[in-house]
């Protein structure tokens, strides 16, 4: 399943949960890929937290690391930070991440260590990026709680796919469904990409086709 949704634009698994009636379930746009060409899916394992003003770091710094330790192989992090300020995820957690195989990081919020992260080609997708760290700003809350981001509901296990458009969210009890739907529609569009190619006019190929 990872690999034929990794194998999927986000606009095709769009379109399909569209017609499904299932509209809300792109992320905000600002939240972007990192770098150029990082893609990523997997099973959704989120995170919550809330800016914290302490002066305790050892102790808001231990919730994220057992919080980075927990997200299994295969799965994308997840974080409703709710917090616009500071960095939330940097180099480090990037590493310890990628050695246990997990597929990817979406942040509403911050990240940092852009080039070290780049170089490791873990996949992050975040609103923005900033040099300061958040351990004295914020502490993770809860994880594996259903979050919301923008208008989407994020459940743990529903699948997450980014790509250079975006990042959409679709749901487990549709999850299969949607991907078989959208792999055939990319089917069509390759049709279409020839038809229109060869003069075929844009009406005329929905007509054929029943999509464009």
């Amino acid at each position: 399943m990872r690999e034929r949704f990794g194998a999927v634009p986000t606009a095709a698994l769009v379109d399909v949960m569209d017609d499904l009636g299932r509209r809300e379930q792109t992320l905000p746009a600002p939240i972007r890929p990192l770098a150029d060409g990082m893609r990523l899916a997997g099973e959704a394992f989120t995170v919550e937290g809330a800016p914290s003003e302490h002066d305790d770091w050892d102790a808001a710094v231990r919730k994220t690391l057992a919080m980075l330790g927990a997200v299994p192989t295969g799965h994308v992090a997840v974080y409703q930070c709710h917090h616009d300020r500071s960095a939330h995820f940097g180099e480090l957690s990037a590493t310890s991440l990628a050695s246990r195989g997990v597929a990817g990081c979406v942040i509403d919020g911050g990240c940092r260590d852009v080039r070290l992260i780049e170089a490791e080609g873990f996949p992050v997708f975040t609103r923005f990026v900033t040099p300061e760290d958040s351990t004295w700003r914020w502490e993770v809350t809860a994880t594996q709680e259903p979050i919301t981001i923008g208008t989407v509901r994020i459940e743990p296990g529903d699948w997450v796919v980014g790509d250079e458009d975006g990042v959409v969210v679709v749901p487990l009890d549709i999850a299969a469904g949607v991907l078989a739907a959208a792999e055939a529609k990319v089917g069509t569009e390759s049709a279409i990409r020839v038809a229109v190619r060869d003069g075929m006019s844009p009406l005329d190929a929905y007509e054929r086709f029943g999509t464009f």
